[in-house]
């Protein structure tokens, strides 16, 4: 006779699991034996369980594979395994977590598909748009009012030819390839990017949520467009360069409050991770290493700063590639973040180019915040110490006083006249940290250069080559 421990014991123990009798047995096969039978948790059964083993029955009945095996007699759908048969999702949890893009993920994002004898066709469209697709938005209404001609009509807006550029379709089964006449050849593409980079990025007749909405969505078409037809690996590490310098660029222009709609922080920040896959997907078929190929892999690792995966995959790097100095800039920057030295950390942020600020502005807020709570740990006392706010903004490298007094009055702390006084136990940190300007650390350093010729690489200051002198 059990007693009832021994009883509730015997009711919630763990099922005992159908086994593999040999290697080279599946799943399939133990599901589809005549002697198989399902394992249940204990005796509460459903009527969802037991409509769900009628249904299983009726299809192991017919001699022959389950429409739910595949073609080895794996099974596909894990109905009676329970929920360890299911992989875990990577983002199970709320929080995002940077995953580093493989080379055989994101198929469609790479500038040449894996297609085995197929010769991929050269584009021939002359325009940033094909005038097809320019007359079927015209007369859908379907323009963006960036590539409306000025002056025109509200009620019949015009499409200008040079200003309408090709928007992204996503590819759906089933659907026909574009023809060489819809796809732009590189050349096009570099001079789309320029357009983007030099006449659109810029503008101040719209807001920065709809610059980086239509940019984001334009240069998404520019690497479709690359990855349907035969491009070298150099002509496409050119285009792929180009488009990633100038959506980082926009995303950092975008501020938080502004995000909205096509311009979803989340999903830029994946866009810009598929460029970065991309790209990197390219520099691994090349067999000549690139002009550029140090400064973006250092531009991998900024934007992914504090990421294990990325900084593995950036050390699995060609000697000669990784003692580049834009590199060793990217990684001595990951090194002081990994390891708190806030001094060094905005040190080095203040002397790297526009595109590496770009790249690493993300973390700028996170960065501060967590160097003003080492003051706080260090400096609170019951009474109170004081430190000037010209010392915070030298430190942080804050755009002003103004700055420096909000960032401390947001953490809790209390500012009289232009001293922080550090109090035991008034530190604290609510949601997220203050983004900031970051005029200092980013927008300061165009230095009367275009965002054009910081993207082509036409700012005077030139690309290193594998074991070339700085």
């Amino acid at each position: 006779m059990m007693n009832k421990y021994a009883k509730q014991d015997y009711l919630f123990r763990e099922p005992q699991e159908q086994k593999l009798t040999t290697k080279s047995q599946t799943w399939g096969d133990v599901a589809s034996s005549p002697d198989y039978k399902p394992v249940h948790h204990g005796m509460f059964r459903s009527k969802a369980e037991t409509r769900r083993d009628g249904l299983w029955e009726t299809f192991l009945k017919p001699a022959g594979k389950s429409p739910c095996l595949g073609k080895s007699g794996e099974l596909r759908c894990a109905i009676h395994a329970g929920p360890r048969a299911c992989s875990p999702s990577p983002r199970q949890d709320a929080t995002w977590r940077f995953r580093c893009p493989r080379d055989a993920e994101c198929a469609s994002s790479t500038h040449r598909p894996a297609m085995s004898g197929c010769k991929l066709p050269m584009g021939l469209c002359p325009d940033m748009c094909p005038a097809a697709e320019r007359d079927r938005r015209e007369r859908e209404r379907r323009l963006h009012r960036l590539e409306v001609e000025p002056g025109g009509r509200r009620n019949a807006p015009r499409a200008d030819p040079r200003r309408t550029v090709k928007e992204y379709s996503r590819p759906a089964a089933g659907k026909p390839r574009p023809p060489p006449s819809q796809l732009r050849p590189p050349p096009v593409l570099l001079a789309t990017v320029r357009y983007l980079a030099g006449e659109v990025a810029g503008r101040s007749d719209a807001s920065c949520a709809e610059v980086a909405g239509f940019v984001a969505d334009r240069l998404r078409a520019v690497r479709l467009d690359l990855s349907l037809q035969g491009v070298g690996d150099a002509e496409a590490a050119a285009v792929l360069e180009a488009a990633l310098a100038t959506l980082l660029a926009v995303v950092a222009r975008l501020r938080p409050e502004e995000a909205r709609g096509d311009a979803d922080p989340v999903l830029l920040q994946r866009q810009v991770q598929e460029g970065f896959g991309s790209l990197r997907r390219c520099y691994a078929q090349g067999g000549a290493p690139h002009p550029r190929q140090a400064a973006f892999q250092g531009l991998f690792l900024l934007f992914n700063l504090g990421s294990m995966e990325a900084l593995q995959e950036v050390l699995q790097l060609p000697a000669a590639l990784r003692a580049c100095p834009p590199l060793q800039t990217a990684l001595a920057v990951d090194a002081a973040f990994r390891e708190g030295n806030h001094a060094r950390l905005f040190r080095l942020l203040r002397a790297l180019p526009y595109l590496q600020s770009c790249a690493v502005q993300g973390h700028i807020g996170y960065a501060r915040r967590k160097a003003l709570a080492r003051l706080a740990r260090a400096l609170s006392t019951p009474k109170g110490q004081t430190l000037p706010l010209d010392y915070i903004v030298q430190l942080l490298a804050l755009d002003g006083l103004q700055e420096a007094r909000d960032l401390c009055e947001a953490h809790g702390l209390t500012v009289d006249k232009d001293r922080v006084v550090f109090l035991r136990g008034h530190y604290s940190e609510e949601g997220l940290p203050p983004p900031g300007t970051c005029h200092a650390l980013v927008g300061s350093k165009l230095q009367g250069h275009t965002l054009a010729e910081v993207v082509m690489a036409e700012e005077g200051k030139g690309a290193h080559r594998p074991g070339s002198p700085a």
